[in-house]
């Protein structure tokens, strides 16, 4: 196995992690964004008002786009193990 094919492995799965991510990242950041402007224009200070939109925004977020995710994930391990035979020379 050569350092090229390493890399290739590494830079798949960095590829997955981040495409599986970013959804969830993006929607908190904008549920964060969006409750910070509502705490800025109302004059509320609580740290914490920020926590359960964020929660229920992740879960529905996941709960929706879960099984693409999941998906993501088995292919790129069926295709390393499928290629196993061929990392172990």
């Amino acid at each position: 196995m050569t350092i090229d094919e390493v890399v290739a492995i590494v830079d798949q799965g960095l590829f997955v992690v981040i495409k599986v991510a970013a959804p969830v990242l993006l929607i908190s950041m904008a549920v964060g964004l969006i409750v910070s402007i509502f705490q800025t224009v109302t004059s509320i200070q609580e740290q914490t008002l920020t926590f359960v939109p964020k929660v229920l925004a992740i879960f529905m977020t996941i709960m929706l786009i879960g099984h693409w995710m999941l998906t993501e994930m088995v292919n790129l391990m069926t295709t390393l193990w499928s290629d196993f035979s061929l990392y172990v020379k």
